[in-house]
């Protein structure tokens, strides 16, 4: 059974930075892996997505400019940089992985791998 590990979330002021990693725990095929973002009584939300091979990544233009996803496929594990932090990014931040094939999904039912989640907050 594949493990996703996320870590280095935490308590952070507006305008900081920070990065959360994902470690599999065994090596496995997937297409991508994806962060996804739910607030409190929200909606799961799509943050940024890297296919595993490749390294092409997408991030919506809520977090464009903002937050990077990586990989490092020596560690298997996941990266998301997150830079110019606001109080509405705070939330359990996801990561996610896909062995399905094709365009990058933004639906989260498309990720058959879950982590546990980390905790982001953002306040001053």
């Amino acid at each position: 059974q594949v493990q996703l590990v996320e870590s280095g979330g935490g308590l952070v002021q507006p305008g900081d930075s920070l990065k959360l990693s994902c470690a599999a725990s065994d090596a496995f095929s997937r297409y991508a892996m994806a962060w996804f973002r739910q607030a409190p009584g929200k909606a799961r939300e799509f943050v940024a997505a890297i296919t595993w091979n490749y390294g092409s990544t997408y991030h919506p233009d809520s977090v464009k400019g903002r937050f990077a996803i990586s990989r490092d496929k020596a560690k298997n594990s996941v990266y998301l940089q997150m830079n110019s932090l606001r109080p509405e990014d705070t939330a359990v931040y996801f990561c996610a992985a896909t062995t399905r094939v094709g365009p990058i999904s933004l639906d989260r039912a498309a990720y058959e791998y879950w982590g546990q989640g980390t905790q982001v907050t953002v306040s001053s």
